[in-house]
């Protein structure tokens, strides 16, 4: 079964880049149909989704964070990364990498899948 693990630092001071790593096992990220996100989740609100890379490279992004957002990703280590930059107070929240095997479509029941989540790590955006 498909394991994560974010990694990072904790404190990131205002304008600077944030950046994570979610390192995987037990699957590669390049098999076919799998897809490699993050989410966060800011202290007593939802979840957020920020974007994703694809197994085959191409990346997708939140409109409300595309400016700011970078995912990108090392094959021979079988890590995706993210980096968000000119951070603020806002971005403070707890980070978690997921990822979305895509398996068939049911005519009935539309697109079947499995996920997998992170345990996530929190970070603090101060000064």
């Amino acid at each position: 079964q498909v394991q994560l693990q974010e990694s990072g630092p904790g404190l990131v001071k205002p304008s600077q880049t944030l950046s994570l790593t979610c390192t995987v096992s037990g699957g590669s990220i390049t098999t076919n149909y799998y897809y490699w996100s993050w989410i966060r989740q800011p202290p007593g609100k939802g979840l957020e989704w920020m974007g994703a890379i694809a197994y085959s490279g191409s990346t997708y992004y939140s409109p409300s964070l595309k400016s700011r957002t970078s995912i990108s990703r090392d094959t021979s280590k079988n890590q995706f990364t993210l980096q968000l930059s000119s951070v603020t107070p806002e971005d403070t929240a707890a980070y978690y990498c997921k990822a979305l095997e895509t398996l068939y479509y049911d005519m009935h029941l539309g697109e079947q899948a499995n996920e997998y989540w992170g345990q996530g790590t929190q970070v603090t955006v101060s000064s």
